[in-house]
């Protein structure tokens, strides 16, 4: 069982990681941290507490993190994600409270009283992440491996060169690949082949329990606004692609690569710059995912949410 904790912005996509953590046999969800990102740090912690009490997951530590970045003026994405970041479903009052410490401090108790085996998986900006690490450098070697949903090799999405997650807070995710631990990306260039498609919806509609519920409205809602900032279709579902990777690594193909975070350039500030062709002969410092196996993914989520009992 991996036991992770999982650090994010809910966030849709954010909403469906947590649901498939929470019903996966493989997974021992410990905590989970919020940042600002897709929307305020308030907003995005009442966001994780309104679905963990939507699917009945008591006994998880919720945490609010960091409300600005390092270094950066913050940005929101209420265009994508409405205003409340979770726009869509109606939720009632959750249950789930907040932990009484601040995020970046549990993730360092946490990983303190850890024997090592704990994954970090964060898929918003690496802000709490990020000032952990400088708070407390002891908990660097704790960290069994981290996987983000973040960075591209390709196109961006927040600018032509950047994915949101890594713009959002370049410098902490510069932090972040440079602490030596095993990384992996789930990049834009796999997790934008991840479509919320008809049949998808259909498919996850089928089991009629409380994930499956959230996950079409949560959906539903998601691809309106894909469909009116990008023109796609199918909403791309980005986030759980972490989860995904973690229960099945046979879901991404991913490539070693060195990667680093450009924070100068005024066109290409958060840009992933991806050695793919291993030009810098530098070792790599992160395992870039390069392609989805998409019947893999759908079948790990599915199973994911098929256990919920009501």
């Amino acid at each position: 069982m991996e036991k992770i904790i999982l650090d994010c912005d809910p966030g849709h996509d954010d909403a469906v990681a947590i649901m498939a953590a929470v019903g996966s046999p493989e997974i021992d969800l410990l905590a989970v941290t919020a940042v600002a990102g897709n929307q305020t740090v308030e907003k995005t912690s009442l966001n994780a507490r309104k679905v963990l009490s939507t699917i009945g997951a008591k006994g998880i530590p919720v945490m609010k993190g960091m409300s600005l970045p390092l270094v950066r003026p913050s940005i929101i994405c209420p265009e994508i994600h409405g205003e409340t970041g979770l726009d869509g479903p109606k939720f009632a009052e959750p249950y789930v409270g907040l932990d009484g410490r601040r995020a970046v401090q549990g993730i360092i108790d946490i990983l303190l009283a850890s024997d090592g085996g704990i994954t970090v998986v964060a898929t918003g900006p690496l802000t709490n992440v990020a000032m952990a690490m400088r708070l407390e450098p002891e908990i660097i070697p704790k960290i069994k491996k981290i996987v983000i949903m973040g960075g591209t090799y390709q196109l961006g999405n927040i600018t032509p060169a950047a994915e949101f997650n890594i713009f959002a807070d370049a410098e902490a995710a510069d932090i972040v690949f440079k602490s030596g631990r095993p990384l992996y990306m789930m990049t834009l260039d796999v997790t934008r082949k991840a479509l919320v498609t008809k049949q998808v919806l259909d498919k996850m509609r089928s089991l009629n329990n409380c994930a499956s519920e959230l996950f079409v409205e949560l959906m539903e809602f998601f691809a309106k606004t894909q469909k009116e900032v990008f023109g796609w279709d199918a909403p791309p579902l980005h986030d759980p692609v972490t989860i995904a990777y973690l229960i099945d690594p046979g879901c991404v193909v991913t490539k070693p690569m060195h990667v680093d975070i450009e924070l100068k350039s005024e066109y290409c500030y958060g840009r992933t710059v991806c050695d793919y062709c291993g030009i810098l002969k530098k070792p790599s410092n992160a395992e870039v995912g390069v392609d989805l196996d998409e019947e893999k993914f759908w079948n790990t989520l599915y199973n994911s949410l098929k256990s919920f009992s009501y």
